[in-house]
């Protein structure tokens, strides 16, 4: 009981701020500026520690220590950093777009950063606010952060930075298609465009979405990583092919701000997954140790821990990947995008879509299978096996389906090319200059 006190202190401050201000000032402006304050320092602290996680996770992998030097395990490396890039001298070319070449990066922050406002990190407080469309508010503001790369690349008034702007456009144009399509199927059997709307159809179903959605996450999540730009999808940044892509004019604080943008945008995909089908904050047996005990905050937390613990989880993905597979090429980035994901998100559709009336079929034929729709659609026991068994069979239907879609496309394999080259046996004709002949 007493260790669970410490965790009253924000009735204390709720308490403390009525006595001076009115409670709709406390509740409508009071507090959404801590938790916003609150939200922006813990992922600005991220952004600076996840470059330190990178480097040490790919060290691990490839068998070395990474940062050592500054601090102890090198754990003041991302401050040396931020210092370096701070007073590091910024340029900007002589025949830039200055306005615009000024202003990109800082779209492409601001517009991380917003997303994060609808994102249920845990239940009561731990949220910012609860957008009856949050959904679409993540889809929409998160594509303004993909602009930002493009009028970054196309102010540079550089070659490099501007293919990057068009890859960068290329892959803003195909994956969000699958993105927005991935996700409909987890919409039908939450009900509701508010994120928080869709963990609550989660927690009254006591079961996550991935159980009925197996192909709408991994779709979701390959779609997210290729809006991130990151690895094997890094096409707009590829160093070995563009130099650094969209942001090779960029020196100091301002190409500082995008990275700062690209893992914060790591955070938004791997929240919105997690909110989709990891069940956000909803972990089984939380309640009952907690709320239904009347220890409110100590809810509150451990739910927004275990939010943190699943999407931790999926950006260790995120480094995993990175270091594991090799970028893919720009065809290969297409075909992946259009022939497989674009397909795949539309048989999910129709999958979800025949599982849902089946549920509603059988229900109505005399087995019971959903419970209520009042917060989605919350199944019984038996409602429960039938989605899970089309979420797997849908597995096998859409590998199938594939298949059969892509059974004549070839991928161009260069090692293969080169081994069906034969050389052309040309007429030999009289040489233009005569051999020197050499006297006996």
């Amino acid at each position: 009981m007493s260790a669970l006190a410490l965790l009253a202190p924000l009735n204390f401050v709720d308490s403390l701020l009525l006595k001076f201000f009115s409670e709709q000032t406390v509740n409508y402006i009071i507090w959404p500026f801590i938790q916003v304050g609150a939200v922006v320092t813990i992922t600005a602290l991220w952004v600076a520690y996840a470059t330190y996680l990178e480097r040490k996770i790919s060290a691990f992998m490839q068998a070395r220590l990474g940062p050592m030097r500054v601090g102890p395990w090198g754990l003041l490396q991302p401050i040396a950093d931020g210092l370096k890039l701070l007073v590091k001298e910024d340029f900007i070319p002589e025949n830039a777009d200055r306005w615009i070449f000024f202003i990109a990066p800082y779209i492409a922050v601001v517009a991380a950063f917003i997303v994060l406002a609808v994102v249920p990190f845990g239940p009561d407080w731990a949220v910012i606010t609860d957008v009856n469309i949050g959904i679409l508010f993540v889809l929409a503001v998160s594509s303004v952060g993909v602009l930002a790369l493009i009028l970054a690349g196309w102010s540079s008034n550089s070659k490099y930075a501007l293919l990057g702007a068009l890859r960068s456009s290329a892959q803003m144009v195909s994956y969000e298609v699958a993105m927005g399509l991935a996700i409909i199927g987890a919409l039908m059997f939450a009900r509701t465009l508010s994120l928080s709307g869709i963990v609550a159809a989660q927690q009254s179903n006591s079961i996550w979405f991935l159980l009925y959605q197996p192909i709408g996450f991994v779709i979701f999540l390959i779609s997210g990583i290729a809006e991130n730009n990151r690895a094997p999808f890094d096409l707009p940044e590829a160093e070995s092919e563009l130099v650094a892509g969209f942001h090779t004019e960029y020196s100091g604080f301002r190409w500082s701000l995008f990275f700062m943008a690209e893992y914060t945008a790591m955070v938004v995909v791997t929240a919105v997954a997690t909110t989709l089908y990891l069940g956000g904050w909803y972990f089984p047996f939380v309640y009952r140790l907690t709320e239904a005990k009347g220890y409110h905050n100590a809810y509150v937390v451990v739910s927004l821990i275990v939010f943190l613990a699943k999407a931790g989880l999926l950006l260790y993905l995120y480094f995993w990947l990175r270091w594991t597979l090799p970028r893919f090429r720009y065809d290969q980035l297409m075909d992946l995008g259009w022939k497989w994901l674009l397909p795949a998100a539309l048989i999910n559709i129709v999958v979800s879509a025949i599982a849902i009336v089946t549920l509603q079929a059988l229900d109505g034929s005399g087995l019971i299978t959903i419970k209520s729709m009042a917060s989605g659609l919350n199944l019984t026991a038996a409602g429960k096996g039938i989605a899970i068994a089309f979420g797997v069979l849908n597995l096998f239907l859409t590998a199938g389906i594939l298949s059969l879609i892509n059974w004549r496309s070839r991928d161009f394999n260069l090692k293969q090319q080169r081994r069906q080259i034969r050389l052309v046996d040309l007429p030999k004709g009289k040489p233009a200059v005569a051999p020197a002949v050499s006297e006996p």
